[in-house]
């Protein structure tokens, strides 16, 4: 069967206003017994079972910052979110992608409209405030009316027969996109670490905190270490 790809899995957290964006869980290879059988190959041993032992060895390696064997841990997820938080994502060159294509398909065109506009940063060029701008109703109808026209526009072209990969052009970067996103744990932990912060743009920090809740169950203590201390590397 053959079901669609905008409807989220089981296992998702919805995200962003209006609940527009969501992540789910599609796949998950190890946990992490798997992380120090990976650290004991050095010695020619392995385990079947996670004990006290083996956290004090999974809190010796993050420390240390002997990462490696936390890339044996791998995860997929499927991600619905706006194409600038997309952009941001794919700087992220350790992960691997495959996204819907409007070349493709027309169907289930979906704008991301935001509740409220934040203001800019006045010491930070790249930043918002979390406070609503002057007018906030006037904006709100500037920014609708602008993308409720380009998508009027875009279903024009594609009646009048113009090609999809064409017609694309129009649509704003609040178009929402579907894309599976996979990573190994050592990757995701330098995601997180980066995208969970006061830096990061407001909606992509949704989604990492969002995928700290999805990966808890398999490396629970690994995602503890994350929120008390800084793992680099």
């Amino acid at each position: 069967m053959i079901s669609n790809i905008n409807i989220p899995p089981p296992n998702h957290i919805k995200l962003l206003d209006n609940q527009q964006g969501w992540i789910g869980l599609v796949n998950h290879m190890g946990d992490e017994s798997t992380i120090t059988n990976a650290a004991r190959v050095s010695f020619g041993k392995m385990k079947d079972t996670f004990d006290e032992k083996d956290e004090h060895l999974l809190s010796f390696l993050i420390k240390n910052k002997h990462l490696t064997p936390l890339e044996h841990v791998t995860f997929t997820f499927i991600v619905h979110c706006p194409l600038f938080v997309r952009s941001q994502w794919h700087r992220h060159r350790t992960w691997s992608f495959n996204e819907i294509s409007r070349r493709y398909t027309e169907v289930d065109i979906e704008i991301y409209r935001p509740n409220f506009y934040r203001q800019q940063s006045t010491d930070n060029k790249q930043a918002s405030i979390d406070k609503c701008v002057y007018n906030e109703e006037s904006i709100k109808d500037i920014a609708n009316t602008c993308m409720s026209e380009c998508l009027f526009a875009y279903e024009k072209l594609i009646a009048a027969g113009v090609c999809r990969e064409q017609a694309r052009g129009i649509l704003p970067q609040n178009l929402m996109t579907t894309y599976w996103a996979s990573v190994d744990l050592r990757n995701l932990l330098h995601f997180i670490d980066l995208r969970d912060d006061d830096h990061a743009q407001k909606e992509i920090r949704e989604y990492a905190v969002a995928m700290k809740e999805l990966v808890r169950p398999f490396v629970p203590h690994v995602i503890k270490y994350l929120e008390e201390h800084k793992i680099e590397g």
